[in-house]
């Protein structure tokens, strides 16, 4: 039986627990969302500016002095002729023109770097000041100073300054990159566009980002970052430098909102490394790797999955020594487990020189622990090392004469039967559309003359061919013999 007051039903006395209940929850969750909400608003800082003015006088900007040198004896065409005895006149008028400086000019460009103690080292990125005759560098105070380099990291782009200065500089501090978390706030300062000291705030858009460097590990972010701001410092929101800003992504040269810092954990030690020794001294391995696709770990046994790295090749070196060979796949280095290539790169390259290592391999299905002491890492030599071995023998296509030759080697002139005093260059191949083919060149011929001029290797024939076409000549003279009967013919060598 319903009760009816103003036409409004009242629910029976049984059931006015469960309204109450409902009604209790539905506040206590109310309560509960305004609560998150309150936190979430106190977790947003309501303003930088005290960051900023905590972090502003350790920033600095760099401006950049090159010299490029111009010519000396360059007249601008069409005012003397060359000879003529107004040609002194009128180089000196130039050059007293030009200030004095035999046309050289001086270029100028502007970056970003950061103060990181008190006796002045100061952080900015490798491509700001390279090559740079003068450096200067510019406080928040106005205050201009010399700056001088200490030592350079092409492979992070990352350079020491060091600046003198009669009191101590205000500086900041190196934070964990480890602990930036995809989210996080961010603040960017530097000298974006050449306007000065300038704050941008964003987000972390993403860890462990690579560009085009083995030793690569970028923040990406989403704070703006412009030209100029390269070398400046990426803080947190403790004032602590999380990364250097080194590059964006843009189509337009502008800010798109993805820029990239490279991580603080990873340039600090490049900078303990420059101020300590003046250069970076990595690990090396060793080894010639490459990484393990799903392919290669199915092929190979002992391999539960794609991961490590696989080795190529064991040039001379701590490896070698070691016992690591060819085919075996790395798979723990000093008891880090190597995810690739890159991951192991890196590992290595942050271990200190003349430590020895553990390294576990898979070889015959079976995993192998081998102590290795590690070299210093040499990027010049390796990369001398890496180059492919020139054979001078080898067939070279000179695609616009229609020809492949080559030089004459004994095996060539056994097999082509030749005497053993003919020298020159061997004809291997003829291009049927070509000059060369219509005139009767054929393979086995032999050139023993380009130019008029003798030629017994592929050197000095290029060698001919150049003067040829320097002499202003289109068609360069060749003496070839055949089955020791020798012709000429006449090639084009220049449309």
């Amino acid at each position: 039986m319903e009760i009816k007051m103003n036409s409004i039903a009242l629910p029976k006395r049984k059931d006015f627990a469960a309204y109450r209940a409902t009604w209790v929850f539905a506040a206590a969750l109310c309560l509960l969302i305004l609560q998150a909400l309150q936190a979430t608003a106190q977790m947003l800082p309501n303003t930088f500016a005290d960051l900023a003015d905590e972090i502003s006088p350790s920033v600095v900007n760099i401006t950049t002095t090159t010299v490029i040198a111009g010519r000396a004896d360059q007249m601008p065409r069409g005012i003397v002729p060359k000879g003529s005895p107004f040609e002194e006149f009128f180089r000196e008028f130039e050059d007293r023109r030009r200030g004095g400086n035999g046309g050289a000019s001086r270029s100028s460009a502007l970056g970003s770097g950061f103060v990181i103690s008190a006796d002045g080292f100061i952080v900015t990125n490798n491509h700001v000041i390279e090559g740079a005759d003068e450096i200067e560098v510019e406080f928040f105070s106005g205050e201009r100073l010399a700056a001088k380099v200490i030592g350079t990291d092409k492979n992070t782009d990352i350079a020491v300054l060091k600046v003198a200065s009669d009191a101590p500089l205000p500086f900041v501090s190196f934070g964990d990159s480890d602990t930036a978390r995809v989210g996080d706030w961010v603040v960017a300062m530097g000298n974006p566009l050449g306007q000065g000291f300038s704050v941008s705030a964003g987000i972390v858009s993403a860890r462990n980002r690579a560009l085009s460097g083995i030793y690569d590990d970028y923040i990406q972010t989403d704070a703006a970052i412009n030209r100029g701001n390269s070398g400046g410092p990426l803080f947190n929101l403790d004032g602590e430098v999380v990364g250097v800003n080194t590059a964006i992504l843009s189509p337009n040269g502008g800010s798109i909102g993805i820029g990239f810092s490279m991580a603080s954990n990873v340039v600090s030690r490049v900078v303990d490394q420059l101020t300590e020794y003046g250069e970076i001294r990595r690990g090396w391995l060793g080894v010639r790797i490459q990484d393990v696709d799903e392919d290669i770990a199915e092929s190979i046994d002992g391999l539960d999955r794609a991961a490590g790295a696989v080795v190529t090749g064991v040039p001379e070196g701590p490896s070698k020594d070691a016992g690591i060979l060819q085919g075996d796949v790395i798979v723990i280095f000093d008891g880090h487990e190597v995810e690739d290539v890159r991951d192991l790169v890196q590992t290595v390259g942050n271990t200190e020189v003349g430590k020895a290592v553990d390294v576990v391999v898979v070889r015959d299905g079976a995993q192998v622990t081998l102590s290795v002491t590690l070299g210093l890492r040499d990027d010049e030599k390796l990369a001398r090392a890496d180059e492919p071995a020139v054979n001078e023998d080898a067939p070279k296509d000179y695609e616009d004469l229609g020809i492949t030759l080559s030089n004459l080697t004994d095996e060539i002139r056994e097999g082509l039967d030749l005497a053993v005093g003919l020298e020159g260059v061997v004809v291997v191949d003829v291009v049927e559309t070509s000059e060369a083919f219509e005139k009767g060149l054929k393979s086995g011929d032999v050139i023993v003359e380009a130019g008029q001029e003798k030629v017994t290797s592929l050197a000095e024939f290029e060698e001919q061919v150049s003067a040829t076409i320097e002499s202003g000549r289109k068609t360069m003279l060749l003496l070839v013999r055949r089955g020791g009967d020798p012709r000429f013919l006449a090639l084009t060598v220049q449309q």
